[in-house]
């Protein structure tokens, strides 16, 4: 999966790239495309795993740069925090020309309420100097699209409840809430939907699937020969259910219709197919009509399909984590899997980082 199918502009894609950023983390694939349909969430990942580009991103992209009102309001627990989300937003504002300002104690406030004359955009701010500046009549949250409460279970439990309840009254009620978190408790959830609607809960776990129960082979062949191999495995292995992986919708369209002609019980999902007819072919695969599910990562995500045994990835995954979620799909609650990942001559360094990332020298698969 890349920035570019959940909806990310190239400018700010090419941004993320100057900064050494390539793919999404699991909680940004979960939370983007959500929040950029403007749907309420409540997340929880743990630090570390990108949780403030998983809101800033889709917050950039929905904001108007010609309406000069606060348009996106992110509080946090502590000037550190409020700085380092503004340091990643500044980065992300040579993209597209938003403007952006820190509130927080320290600080003076006069300068702060001189550049809020300046039509500010993107407000980040702790909420003793945010509720100082509203007691002021220096801020309006009238007109507020989204409001983050990041760290939610210190924003909550430890002493800024009744500070976040009166930011909150200033709000929009028509607002879009976000709740990020990386720990969240029945009591810190309880809290977070008083201030959400129909909030969808997104929990990232660190990713701990048992690679012993899955046997694991690999492929070693060219572009040019990558479909004849494929063919070749599938023939020796004819697994009652699998799940082969490519990496683009269109490397997906060209698989499912090649291997269709050569007479493949197959079916592919991607996030251009419909949703009523990809519900209809998800719901052949589990009934087993079908043989073979070919699928990008996006389409991909959320699948719980018990009975798939075998798992190839056509097309080589981004890296250790993308890698360990495809093959998680099968070997499930202790049961033996299978997986099979073909790699050509170009894959060589993203095949050494998966080894490394998983800790293992995956065999190499002789073909007959």
């Amino acid at each position: 999966m890349n920035f570019k199918e959940l909806g990310i502009s190239e400018a700010l894609i090419n941004v993320l790239k100057k900064n050494g950023i390539s793919s999404p983390t699991p909680i940004q694939e979960e939370c983007i495309e959500l929040i950029k349909e403007g749907k309420d969430v409540i997340a929880e990942a743990q630090t570390g795993t990108g949780k403030t580009l998983a809101f800033l991103l889709p917050i950039f992209e929905n904001i108007s740069t010609n309406d000069n009102e606060i348009q996106a309001l992110i509080i946090t627990p502590t000037r550190e925090l409020a700085i380092q989300i503004t340091d990643e937003a500044k980065k992300l504002s040579l993209a597209k020309n938003v403007n952006i300002l820190a509130a927080y104690g320290g600080k003076d406030v006069s300068s702060q309420i001189k550049k809020l004359n300046k039509n500010i955009q993107i407000l980040i701010a702790t909420p003793g100097r945010l509720l100082d500046h509203l007691s002021r009549e220096s801020i309006n949250l009238s007109k507020l699209k989204t409001l983050v409460i990041d760290e939610a279970d210190q924003m909550l439990l430890m002493g800024f409840k009744n500070e976040v309840e009166s930011i909150v009254k200033h709000c929009s009620k028509s607002r879009q809430t976000l709740c990020f978190s990386a720990t969240l408790n029945s009591e810190v959830k309880k809290l977070a939907y008083r201030y959400t609607l129909n909030p969808i809960n997104v929990s990232i776990k660190k990713e701990t699937i048992t690679l012993d129960t899955i046997k694991q082979e690999l492929v070693i062949t060219t572009d040019r020969h990558k479909q004849e191999a494929l063919c070749k495995v599938l023939d020796e292995d004819n697994p009652f259910m699998a799940i082969i992986f490519c990496r683009t919708k269109v490397r997906v369209d060209k698989l499912e219709e090649d291997l269709s002609i050569k007479g493949y019980n197959c079916e592919k999902i991607h996030s251009d197919i419909p949703q009523s007819k990809r519900e209809r072919i998800m719901k052949s695969f589990r009934k087993s009509d079908l043989q073979y599910l070919i699928a990008t990562d996006v389409a991909a995500r959320g699948l719980d399909i018990s009975g798939v045994d075998y798992i190839y990835n056509y097309d080589i995954p981004e890296n250790a984590q993308s890698y360990i979620h495809r093959i998680g799909r099968t070997g499930r609650a202790g049961q033996s899997g299978y997986t099979c990942m073909f790699a050509a001559p170009k894959d060589m360094k993203t095949l050494e980082e998966i080894q490394e990332g998983i800790e293992y020298k995956i065999p190499i698969r002789e073909i007959k």
